[in-house]
């Protein structure tokens, strides 16, 4: 979903806003903050893409065809995702 430069970018552009609105306080330096958002980031990009494979694995196990991106598909795909995350923990 998101390349490891884009995840880069938005640890950047999260510190500096949380910084700007006064939202943290630093102990140590910004480079170790970066680090610690970018693997969260990646960490929840993971985690998506993950539950995104479960999600359409089960959508394709049904014995009548459901067309991806039907207003079916979408709706059942949203309902899954959103179990899926319960499961674990994500809501």
């Amino acid at each position: 979903m998101l390349s490891d430069e884009k995840i880069t970018h938005l640890s950047h552009v999260l510190l500096k806003g949380l910084l700007e609105k006064k939202l943290v306080a630093l102990k140590g330096d910004e480079a170790a903050a970066r680090k610690i958002i970018k693997r969260v980031l990646a960490a929840e990009v993971k985690a998506g893409e993950q539950i995104d494979a479960v999600v359409k694995k089960k959508l394709e196990s049904y014995s009548r065809k459901i067309v991806e991106g039907s207003p079916e598909w979408e709706i059942l795909y949203r309902k899954f995702y959103q179990e899926e995350e319960n499961k674990r923990g994500r809501s």
